[in-house]
Order: structure tokens, then C-alpha cells, then sequence
């Protein structure tokens, strides 16, 4: 078999995890109740908001538990204590299968999801084990990949490494994450991790060791479990992961034992938040009212979704054969609290595996936090690591057991969509805020034109007032003088009706001489006598009727005169009777 000093060293630099206790039932897994046994979980546990939609996968094997086995290779102590021996395990990749030697001539054989020979890269393990989970998670399905085995045979290596120098040895955590980080916007989507490690059956943050005991809280609805003490930080790239998880990998209690240099004495859980908004056109069966509202507020039936989904990472801590490990002290401590908290994870999985109606998830820390990995809804993958020595087939044993159990337990894989109520409601917020102060605006236009218009109104109402006052006193003027000019008007009437009387009598008179000429003028040719005297007296007689004719003719003038400037006082009349009006 290949050497294996470089996959060694590269576990004792990046902290392998301790495993190993001969009972099968010590090394198990944790859950929520088996799928035969759904009936009995309460519904609340799988209950959503009202505004919510779930989408189940359907059929058995989309959610069942996968999991898959890495042989680590022979290291130097290996090499060294079984020199004289075979390995206790026999791969057959090609078949998916694994013999398990008990002597040279007995053997049982199992088959898993996926056996990776010592050869297997970081790159194919992740391939296989995570990023089926991780697209999941993506695509807003829970999911958790989870590295179980006994300590010294490559846990950490296969879930932390952070390969700084060589981005082939990269593990499973910051592959994750570089996918996640990829297939995600900063602009609509939100990516947030938190790194955990429970130890001694207490939770620390290993991101800010001073939070300790961390309390876990389930939301008595739905049956999900939140660390509202652990710090929650928004990735921004890749090197922000990578300095991370480094910072919680020098955080994290780590031991020098017999099995393990750097035996690592907690379980580490890494959290990936994942938020993804979504404009989806949906159907509903709702009333004509509710749809006509949700049409209303989101603008015909395209919906604001979003779709949060929780990635969980898990390195366990392999569980220790005292005798094995030579732990004492302090160290005999953490061992006993690192078998406890597996043993009640190894009783959740035979529960689940057997469909027991009782699924003992309470009993540890450790199971209250995976409880939505096994049994639960989320999609899980499991990847359980063994050495090739046989001086630990009973470790190595009870590792493939635990994952066979671990395969037979099928979880309800569901999608939890809400609708962005969030998001609509910062944009309805935006528009009203927009209306207001458009309205005010508006408003204020209004008040200026009402001021404007009132002052001109008030401008409008004193000029004329001003305007009717004027008019009044014009009105007053006109009306005496009106007054004046009827009375000299009635003067001038009485004056040419006495000068058409005077006309009238020196007519009479100019008639009376006419008479009294022709009279003479008989009498002349009848007295001659009276010739010359006549003739003085008609040329006297003629001249006077000359000056009376002209006079009469000046009188005449004088009337036509007068009568025009009757007419034209009377024109003027008329004129100050229609301005008085």
C-alpha cells in the first residue's frame, strides 16, 4: 500500500478529531424522527409562514442519508505496528463495497453511496460528498455534510484543511464556501457563516471565544434551532473565509494523545447562512379579493421571493478508548464528554434506523443541533473516515456501522419559500415616502398659488373698491353737471322760443311795411304831390326794411345757431345721461 507520510502530516497540522470506542451504539448520529415515523412528529415542527410555500422532493432516495467511506492511508506508526500484518479493510471502489477482514479467512462486506480509496483527491471527495448538498442549499433546501470516524484518521483533513499553499488540499469547508460565494450575488443575496464549537457540552463562538455558553433555542412553530448568542458575519470573498475559519481553527481545543498529535477535543460546526431573493410568477388558489390585494401591492402576480436555507458543516470528535488514547487529567475529562455526546448521537440514529416512535434528541447538545440533519428536512451527506490498522477493527468497525445505520434513514427534504415581504415593504415604504413628499411639495405649491391668489384677490378687491369710490364721485360730478346743463339747456330753450317770438312780430312788422309800401306806392301815383316826399320816405323806408331784412336775416343766423347748439347740448345731454347710467 502506498506511503502515507505527507496525508500524516498534513491531519496532524489541521487537527484530526478522536474517534474510536469498540460499541456500535457509542458512535451514532442524531435526528429528527425516520420518514415511517413521520405521523408522529407534530406538524408544527414542518409547518411554514402562511406566506410561505414548502416543495417536498418526491421519492424515498432523493432524501435519504448518503454516505461514503475514505480509507486513510498507512501512516509511520502504521507502518511500524503492523508491519507483519494485512489491513483490516479491502476496497472495492468500482462496486461501491468494503470488506471488513475479522481473521484471514473471515470477512463481511458493506456497501455504501461511495467508497474513496487512500489515492482519493480533496477535489473528487468534495465533488461527491458536499456539492451535491451544496447546490441544494443554493437552490433554498437545508443541508448538512458531516465527517464522523475515530480520532487520527483524517476528519479534519477531509472537512478544514484550508490549503493556504496548495488549493488541491483545500477541504470540504472552504470548497463550500468558494461555490457558495460563486453562485451568489452581493447585490440580491446574503451569505453569512458562523463557527461553533461545542465542547465539554458547552457551545463556543470560535469567532469570538469570549461568547461562551451559547444557549439554543427552538422556535416552538416550525422546530428550528437558533444560536441567538453566536456572532454572524457576512462573507465577502474567499480570503475573508479563509481567514475565518483560520481564526476559528486556532480558537478550537486541540490535544497531543497517543492516537492523535493534534487530536481535536470539540465538535466544530461551521453555519453558512444563505438568502436568495427570487421574482417568480406563481399560481395560487386564493379568493378574487386576496388576489386582486396581491396584485395590488406587488404589481400583477410576480411575486418578491425569498429563500433562505442553512448550510451545516460538522467535524465531529472521534470517540476514545481511554486505554487507547492514554488520556488522564484534564484530557480523561474532555474524552468522557466527547463519548457522552456521541453515545446520544449513536442513539438517535439507531432510533431513527429502527423507527422507533421516540427519538432521544434532548439528551445531549450535540442532537439538539443536528436534530434537522437526521430525520429532519434536511439533505444530508455523511462521510465516515477509517484507518487500515487492524489493531483498530473494533473502532473501525463500529464506524461502518454507524454509517450504515446512518443510511437508513430517509429525511423529508423540503423548500422553504417565503414571500419578500421585507423587500416589498422597504419598496412601499420608498413609494409612500416618495408620494409624501410629493404631496407635500404639491401642497406647498398650492399654498404658494392660494397665497398668491389671495393677494391678488385682496389687490383686486381694494382697486376696486378704489375703482367703485372713483365711480361714485364720477357718478355724483356727472349727475350735477347733467343737472347744470338741463338748466342752461331750458335757458336756451326759453331764449330762442323768445327770440322766435321777436322774429315772429318783426315778421308781422316787415309784413305791415310791405303793405304800407304798396300802399304808398298807390299813393304816389295817385299823389304826385307826394313823389318826392314819398320817394325820401321809401328810400327811408327801404333802407330800414334793408336793415330790418338784415337784421331779420342776422335774427335768422342766429336761431339756426342756436337751434344747432340745442342740438349739439342736447347730444351732449344724451351723453352724460348714458355715462351716468
Amino acid at each position: 500500500m502506498a506511503s502515507s507520510s505527507t496525508f500524516r502530516s498534513s491531519h496532524r497540522n489541521e487537527r484530526n478529531v478522536p474517534q474510536g470506542s469498540s460499541s456500535s451504539t457509542s458512535r451514532s448520529v442524531i435526528g429528527q424522527p425516520h420518514p415511517s415515523v413521520r405521523s408522529r412528529v407534530p406538524a408544527s415542527r414542518r409547518s411554514v409562514t402562511p406566506n410561505s410555500r414548502v416543495h417536498s422532493d418526491d421519492g424515498e432516495d432523493s432524501g435519504r442519508v448518503r454516505v461514503t467511506v475514505r480509507l486513510r492511508p498507512r501512516n509511520a506508526e502504521d507502518l511500524l505496528s503492523d508491519a507483519d500484518f494485512a489491513d483490516c479493510v479491502e476496497l472495492q471502489p468500482e462496486l461501491k463495497r468494503l470488506k471488513l477482514r475479522k481473521n484471514n479467512w473471515s470477512s463481511e462486506s458493506y456497501r455504501f453511496d461511495e467508497v474513496f480509496t487512500e489515492t482519493a483527491s480533496q477535489r473528487r471527495v468534495y465533488e461527491v460528498v458536499a456539492k451535491p448538498v451544496v447546490e441544494s442549499v443554493l437552490n433554498g433546501y437545508n443541508g448538512t455534510v458531516m465527517a464522523y470516524g475515530q480520532t487520527g484518521t483524517g476528519k479534519t483533513y477531509t472537512v478544514g484543511r484550508l490549503g493556504k499553499e496548495d488549493a488541491s488540499e483545500r477541504g470540504i469547508m472552504v470548497r463550500a464556501l468558494e461555490d457558495i460565494i460563486t453562485n451568489t450575488s452581493p447585490a440580491s443575496d446574503c451569505v453569512e457563516v458562523s463557527y461553533l464549537q461545542l465542547y465539554m457540552e458547552s457551545i463556543q463562538d470560535l469567532l469570538t471565544p469570549e461568547k461562551i455558553n451559547i444557549p439554543i433555542i427552538e422556535d416552538p412553530k416550525t422546530g428550528e434551532v437558533s444560536l441567538p448568542g453566536a456572532a454572524v458575519i457576512k462573507i465577502r470573498d474567499l480570503d475573508h473565509v479563509l481567514q475565518l475559519i483560520q481564526i476559528g481553527e486556532a480558537n478550537r481545543h486541540a490535544a497531543n494523545t497517543k492516537l492523535n498529535t493534534e487530536s481535536s477535543r470539540s465538535h466544530a460546526i461551521l453555519m453558512v447562512s444563505v438568502r436568495r431573493s427570487f421574482n417568480e410568477k406563481v399560481e395560487y388558489e386564493v379568493s378574487s379579493q386576496e388576489k386582486d390585494t396581491r396584485n395590488g401591492i406587488s404589481g400583477g402576480n410576480v411575486i418578491p421571493t425569498v429563500r433562505k436555507s442553512k448550510l451545516l458543516i460538522v467535524d465531529l470528535a472521534g470517540s476514545e478508548r481511554i486505554d487507547k488514547s492514554g488520556s488522564e487529567g484534564h484530557s480523561l475529562e474532555e474524552a468522557k464528554f466527547i463519548n457522552l455526546s456521541l453515545t446520544s448521537l449513536g442513539k438517535c440514529i439507531n432510533a431513527l434506523a429502527e423507527n422507533s416512535p421516540h427519538i432521544p434528541t434532548r439528551d445531549s447538545k450535540l442532537t439538539r443541533l443536528l436534530r434537522d440533519s437526521f430525520g429532519g428536512s434536511a439533505r444530508t451527506s455523511l462521510i465516515i473516515t477509517i484507518g487500515p490498522s487492524a489493531r483498530h477493527h473494533a473502532e473501525t468497525t463500529s464506524t461502518i456501522m454507524f454509517g450504515q445505520r446512518a443510511m437508513k434513514i430517509v429525511n423529508m427534504v423540503k423548500l422553504k419559500e417565503e414571500f419578500d415581504y421585507e423587500s416589498l415593504c422597504r419598496k412601499l415604504e420608498s413609494q409612500v415616502d416618495n408620494l409624501t413628499a410629493e404631496i407635500e411639495r404639491q401642497q406647498r405649491l398650492r399654498d404658494n398659488d392660494k397665497d398668491e391668489v389671495e393677494k391678488k384677490l385682496r389687490e383686486y378687491q381694494n382697486s376696486s373698491a378704489e375703482a367703485e369710490k372713483r365711480l361714485v364721485t364720477r357718478s355724483e360730478f356727472l349727475e350735477k353737471e347733467n343737472a347744470c346743463l338741463e338748466g342752461e339747456m331750458k335757458d336756451i330753450l326759453n331764449e330762442l322760443n323768445h327770440q322766435k317770438d321777436q322774429n315772429n312780430l318783426m315778421r308781422d312788422e316787415v309784413a305791415h311795411l310791405e303793405m304800407s309800401l304798396k300802399h304808398s306806392k298807390q299813393h304816389q301815383l295817385e299823389n304826385s304831390t307826394y313823389q318826392k316826399v314819398l320817394a325820401d320816405t321809401t328810400q327811408m323806408y327801404e333802407k330800414k326794411i334793408a336793415e330790418l331784412i338784415k337784421q331779420l336775416e342776422d335774427e335768422r343766423a342766429r336761431s339756426e345757431s342756436a337751434e344747432e347748439e340745442v342740438e349739439v347740448m342736447q347730444k351732449l345731454l344724451n351723453d352724460h345721461q348714458k355715462s351716468v347710467q
